[in-house]
């Protein structure tokens, strides 16, 4: 009997698939995890997946510095030096123009539709024919509400004012503040508020308000600017080395996936709920909210459109990727004109 047992038992271990060993992935985090929004994403995905990864996979996020700094995240992952980092593409435009557009498009998509795109309109593939040489594998995980437009020391009452400030910008924005005759310049976060105080800068865009109350700019600039045409909606995502994800079981790869899903889905509805408390809190300061006009706004958007054009002129890559948001943008409009109230 006993040996019959020790055969079976034998047979059943040789017939069961063998365990695969956890994965722990050690992650680069480009934003403080106790920052509001954009770092809480990535401690809320590190617990996440935490939670349910089981004996399959965990991350340990790391503050950024730790392991690289945070401008080097990409190259470090590409290398294999670390296992994956929190970013947004547009940080990474340098090495193709076409990276802006999957992280946040002047006059471009609101949350919903460029969710729609990025994981049911192929942008997210679109977004790893160009990562996957690099040896990066890309996923959305994170989506943030509309950004404000700036802060500025004086009020701004046509585009004219802004010629000659030295102004604080991210992503392709920057390009149609740069043809209205700014001097634009990125900057970490936690480098904006010396700078505009020490007059480095003479304006600042950053983030929504609930962030930007956090960075404490209301102190220094008085004048606050809306709607964010530059990011009505923004994409963060994890970049996880290539090969390091290829030898993920699908297991592992579906974890991480869900736990991306989740953050996304968090990250956004809380966005939205904090933005007016910010908003009461520092016009109690003397903070001014402004709207621009919609003169100006169309200044902006023709601005925009010449940009979007001439990097399309120079980047085959910008070119296919523009056409083919541009061309889910016109169906989905089929849907948003008879769906939504206007």
């Amino acid at each position: 009997m006993k040996t019959y047992l020790a055969a079976v038992a034998t047979t059943l271990a040789l017939a069961a698939p063998a365990m695969a060993d956890k994965v722990t992935l050690n992650m680069a985090g480009f934003y403080p995890r106790t920052l509001t929004q954009l770092g809480e994403a990535g401690a809320r995905l590190e617990s996440t997946v935490n939670a349910i990864g089981g004996d399959a996979l965990g991350i340990k996020l790391f503050e950024p510095g730790a392991l690289v700094p945070s401008l080097e995240i990409f190259d470090a992952v590409a290398s294999g030096s670390i296992d994956m980092g929190s970013s947004v593409s547009g940080l990474w435009a340098s090495k193709n123009s076409a990276l802006n557009i999957f992280s946040s498009v002047p006059f471009g998509p609101e949350a919903g539709e460029y969710l729609a795109w990025m994981w049911h309109g192929g942008g997210q593939e679109l977004l790893n024919e160009i990562y996957h040489p690099l040896g990066v594998h890309g996923m959305v995980c994170g989506m943030v509400a509309p950004e404000a437009s700036g802060w500025f020391r004086e009020e701004i009452t046509s585009t004219a004012d802004l010629a000659g400030l030295k102004m604080r910008f991210f992503g392709p924005g920057a390009q149609v503040m740069q043809k209205m005759g700014v001097d634009t310049q990125l900057l970490a976060g936690g480098d904006i508020y010396p700078a505009l105080e020490r007059g480095t800068i003479d304006a600042t865009e950053f983030s929504m308000p609930a962030v930007d109350q956090g960075a404490g700019l209301y102190n220094i600039a008085k004048h606050y600017y809306f709607p964010g045409w530059h990011q009505q909606a923004t994409v963060q995502e994890i970049l996880v080395n290539k090969a390091r994800w290829d030898g993920m079981t699908e297991e592992q790869q579906a974890i991480l996936q869900t736990a991306c899903e989740a953050t996304t889905a968090w990250q956004f509805s809380e966005g939205e709920a904090i933005q007016f408390k910010a908003l009461q809190e520092m016009q109690a300061e003397g903070v001014t909210l402004h709207r621009w006009s919609d003169e100006i706004l169309d200044e902006y958007r023709t601005a925009w459109e010449e940009v979007a054009a001439e990097e399309a002129a120079a980047n085959p890559d910008f070119d296919r990727v523009w056409n083919a948001l541009q061309a889910f943008r016109k169906d989905y409009a089929v849907w948003k004109e008879l769906g939504y109230l206007d």
